[in-house]
């Protein structure tokens, strides 16, 4: 008889987890409060990048965050407001945005993304290309000689890492983009990263767990646990009880709301982010780029453009403050002047939230308050970079098998 393993989250951890486990032949069920047709598994930047090993607790996020998380405009902002979360939150980052702290966090955060790098592709060719996965490299673009400087001693880091890179100056970034003007000091490619439709790829992987006979129980909410010794037996919603001999909480900026109901308390803010999706547009870029002096990810899919961004801390919310959205659009307007794009109606703008941990490492790994009970989240931008690798390494928690990398950085448990 085969174990049942309920997953609470249908987001793209949610379902990788889903993926891997219905492979080795668990009985899953996943529970989600929607239905698996937006949220943010479906608006982001859709890149799978390991160029990005660099955790967002970085020195150099807290010395430009100072002038930067009191302005609503700026790339990365904090709404001032009395909570406790937050307030340690907040201190736990600033403490682990050092520069001993960041460079001890790279290596597993760039084992791991080479790992989901690798699998992603799997995944395209066990399920097939139905998301518009294209492997032609990520652009860091740049304006300023200092951003220039910073990029070209990442990419000497990126090196030592194994990375390939490819430093381009302005005539020769233009070059890659034969259909629209290029205004850029230059620019680093990295080959390795490739980028897809997330949309595309969630629905892939919804169809494909639907058709292996997973139990999608969607539009459903979480509301409390069966517990006995030391052991989940039963999750309680809002539409019934769901047995399980293996619990995987993967709810993204949601997780410490669902794990206050076991008594576990999980440091983690939502990061809102914003896109804007342009369909058909006459000319299109040809590589996805991140618009480094701006923040800025531009992603082509196919005939369709993407641009988004900014880091607002505000809670869990759907609100939308239209002076950030429109700072990414005049990004894109400042590096691509003849782009033929408009600023959109506000019901065209998109929003979702990353779940953010303290240091920039996702959370993977069991919980000790249980025995059956396994964290999957907490990775901020990286969610869809690290989505396959996290699938597989809880597939491997749950079975008790020996993880494919070392996973002790990103302990459940590390700020306890």
């Amino acid at each position: 008889m085969s174990k049942k393993v309920t997953i609470a989250g249908g987001g793209v951890i949610g379902l990788c987890c889903a993926y891997y486990l219905q492979k080795k032949g668990y009985e899953i069920t996943v529970i989600e409060k929607r239905d698996i047709t937006n949220g943010t598994s479906f608006g982001n930047a859709g890149y799978v990048s390991p160029s990005h090993f660099i955790p967002l607790a970085s020195p150099g996020i807290v010395s430009k965050g100072l002038r930067w998380m009191l302005s609503s405009t700026s790339p990365f902002y904090i709404k001032p407001r009395l909570n406790l979360d937050l307030i340690r939150w907040g201190l736990t980052f600033w403490r682990s945005a050092t520069e001993k702290t960041m460079q001890k966090n790279i290596p597993p955060l760039n084992d791991i993304l080479h790992l989901s790098r690798e699998l992603t592709s799997d995944i395209k060719n066990e399920l097939g290309n139905q998301f518009r996965m294209a492997e032609v490299g990520c652009f860091m673009m740049y304006k300023s000689a200092a951003v220039e400087k910073h990029e070209l001693e990442l990419a000497e880091q990126a090196k030592s890492l194994g990375i390939e890179t490819k430093i381009y100056n302005a005539s020769q970034v233009q070059d890659m983009e034969p259909e629209v003007e290029v205004n850029v000091r230059g620019g680093v490619l990295y080959p390795i990263d490739c980028h897809l439709h997330p949309g595309d790829f969630m629905h892939t992987l919804k169809t494909h767990l639907q058709s292996a006979g997973v139990n999608l129980l969607l539009n459903t909410t979480v509301t409390g646990f069966e517990k006995n010794s030391g052991h989940v037996t039963a999750v309680i919603t809002d539409k019934g009880k769901v047995d399980c001999d293996e619990l995987v909480i993967a709810s993204g900026s949601w997780i410490p709301l669902v794990t206050e109901k076991l008594g576990i308390h999980v440091l983690l803010q939502a990061g809102k982010g914003y896109s804007i999706t342009y369909e058909n547009i006459e000319r299109n870029l040809h590589h996805p780029a991140i618009l480094v002096d701006a923040r800025t990810a531009m992603t082509p899919m196919g005939k369709d453009l993407r641009m988004g961004g900014t880091m607002e801390i505000s809670g869990i919310n759907s609100n939308v403050l239209i002076k950030r959205v429109q700072a990414i659009f005049n990004a894109a307007k400042t590096y691509y002047p003849d782009l033929p794009v408009t600023f959109p109606s506000v019901e065209k703008i998109w929003s979702g939230l990353r779940p953010l941990s303290p240091d920039g490492l996702p959370y993977i790994g069991r919980h000790s308050k249980y025995d059956n009970v396994t964290i999957a989240g907490g990775h901020a931008m990286l969610g869809l970079s690290l989505a396959a690798a996290t699938g597989k390494l809880v597939e491997e928690i749950v079975g008790h098998e020996v993880p494919s990398i070392d996973i002790n950085a990103f302990a459940v448990e590390r700020y306890n």
